[in-house]
């Protein structure tokens, strides 16, 4: 463990080591695998067990971090844009000597919507993103905001975290009170209301190859399938069968297998950022994920418990 000032923000990191040989490029020529987590309940942890250590093991550089106010990550009121999310991304790994190292970026949740974004901002650093469940449209936008408000609503004087501390349930406690200093003491409610809604030039202007992993009743398929219809170098869109938005907490086996296939392709075509051999989409799998999209119930919700990640 670790804390790293970057820019404004002393940032919570975890860097894992590739404990194993890369059956392909060393290490040292691969990106490095960055982890961006989801919203206000979530943090670098979520990922520790079902994808980093196994990512590591593989024989990649692992850099796992809490975003700008999450986990114990500091909390300044301000920040919380998409903007700033990257700029912090980009400030903490040149703070930890990376800042010329190819990355490949692993998104969960609202942490593959920041992927997304970094790879559009940078493009010369950003070699591979692997995006989990990523919310994409404008109307998943007007429902965090909705979710985010009445959770705020419902945190606000609440007695709930010296009661769970009381009963001894000290992660809950703390998590409570972090969503609730996040939702009723920063902008990030407001910053996310301001999101930018991506469009379909800007999926054109990926150059990177793309992962996108979904749960079969996840209301997020259509934008992942629009996605995939758009950018040019969609390796796969994976849909998991009997699963909603929470397919890294519940399909660890599955996506641990999808995931590490995709870092090694991504290695293998080529360490640098801009100059890999990126694997053009294949048309069965972007039917493929249309027909799951057009077929499975759109019926889950992105939400963990009152609160959205």
């Amino acid at each position: 463990m670790a804390f790293v000032p970057a820019g404004d923000v002393r940032f919570h990191v975890q860097r894992l080591p590739a404990t194993a040989p890369a059956a392909g490029p060393d290490a040292a020529d691969r990106p490095v695998v960055v982890f961006l987590h989801g919203l206000v309940v979530d943090n670098l942890s979520s990922f520790y067990c079902p994808l980093a250590v196994p990512v590591a093991r593989a024989g990649h550089e692992v850099v796992l971090y809490d975003l700008r106010g999450h986990g114990r990550t500091e909390r300044p009121a301000t920040g919380y844009d998409s903007r700033t999310a990257v700029r912090d991304l980009f400030a903490l790994l040149g703070a930890l000597g990376l800042g010329r190292r190819p990355v490949h970026l692993v998104g969960n949740s609202y942490g593959g919507t920041l992927a997304l974004h970094a790879a559009l901002a940078r493009p010369d650093l950003v070699a591979g993103l692997t995006l989990l469940e990523p919310p994409l449209s404008g109307a998943w936008v007007d429902n965090m905001v909705d979710t985010l408000s009445a959770a705020a609503l419902g945190l606000e004087g609440s007695a709930v975290p010296a009661e769970l501390l009381a009963l001894r349930l000290r992660k809950a406690a703390n998590l409570t009170a972090i969503a609730d200093d996040l939702l009723n003491r920063t902008t990030l409610i407001d910053d996310v209301a301001a999101s930018r809604t991506f469009t379909p030039a800007d999926y054109a202007g990926l150059r990177c190859p793309v992962l996108i992993v979904c749960g079969e009743h996840s209301e997020l398929v259509p934008g992942a399938v629009e996605l995939a219809r758009h950018a040019p170098h969609v390796t796969a869109v994976e849909i998991l069968p009997g699963l909603g938005h929470d397919v890294l907490k519940e399909s660890s086996g599955a996506l641990r297998a999808a995931v590490l296939a995709h870092l090694e392709a991504t290695a293998t075509a080529g360490a640098g950022a801009g100059e890999h051999t990126a694997t053009t989409a294949t048309t069965a799998a972007t039917t493929a994920a249309t027909t799951t999209a057009a077929t499975a119930p759109a019926r889950s919700r992105s939400r963990a418990g009152a609160l959205v990640r």
